[in-house]
């Protein structure tokens, strides 16, 4: 029972990965598989940043709402399971109403555990944590985008009354998922990385898989939900 059983079940661990052959649909690095969509990027110029710009625009300013999402990508199919439905029904509605994930990548077993969410823009994904760790265990969310961190730091007092804590167990931080040593998240530091429906918005995907590496425990776990288009990668 508890995370000791989660850690001990876990089939998701993570080794660091090798080099690999990519294809991607958005614009990246050219690689060493030519492919016509990486090819035409490379050729308008498409540059790490601009990609960056552009899903901070689109995530902090022009959405506003689930309702606003252009597309159904990034929308959860089914209803989650009973055990976090009870918990979403005591988070703040601001939150929920921000919330862009496609799936729930959280485990049951969570007691006590220390949680990073990558991408984690209003806190929805780490409040549910934050739940399910208990008041001895720790939620941490990182995003680069101001306006969703602003709403999860305004609701922080809100959620820790909620779930009747003594003090919070959550920390949100800004940085970019590529480098999570600029929100001071030190190595073999985090039981479970969770991510949804973040990671593809990356340009630069193996220094994300790197990352989680660095600051996973041994025998940590990442649960990731992702939507995948043209994007292949093959890791050893």
């Amino acid at each position: 029972t508890g995370w000791s059983k989660l850690e001990s079940h876990s089939t998701a661990q993570v080794r660091p990965p090798k080099q690999s052959n990519l294809t991607m649909s958005c614009c990246s690095k050219p690689s060493s598989t030519s492919n016509p969509t990486t090819d035409a990027c490379s050729a308008s110029g498409c540059r790490s940043s601009e990609i960056l710009d552009s899903v901070n625009d689109y995530y902090g300013k022009d959405l506003q709402s689930t309702e606003d999402l252009r597309t159904d990508a990034c929308k959860t199919a089914g209803a989650p399971p009973s055990y976090q439905r009870k918990i979403l029904s005591r988070i703040h509605e601001e939150v929920l109403a921000r919330y862009y994930g496609c799936g729930t990548p959280i485990p049951p077993a969570l007691p006590g555990a220390v949680v990073l969410d990558l991408g984690c823009g209003t806190g929805r994904d780490v409040y549910l944590a934050a739940a399910l760790v208990g008041e001895q265990g720790h939620a941490i969310g990182v995003d680069m985008t101001d306006e969703q961190l602003e709403i999860a730091h305004r609701h922080e007092e809100y959620h820790r009354k909620e779930f009747g804590y003594e003090r919070s167990n959550v920390q949100f931080h800004k940085c970019f998922i590529e480098d999570l040593s600029a929100a001071g998240i030190e190595d073999n530091s985090i039981d479970v990385v969770i991510s949804n429906c973040v990671v593809n918005l990356s340009p630069d995907k193996e220094k994300v898989l790197r990352e989680i590496y660095r600051v996973l425990k041994p025998g940590g776990l990442w649960k990731c939900c992702q939507n995948c288009c043209t994007c292949k990668r093959s890791f050893v």
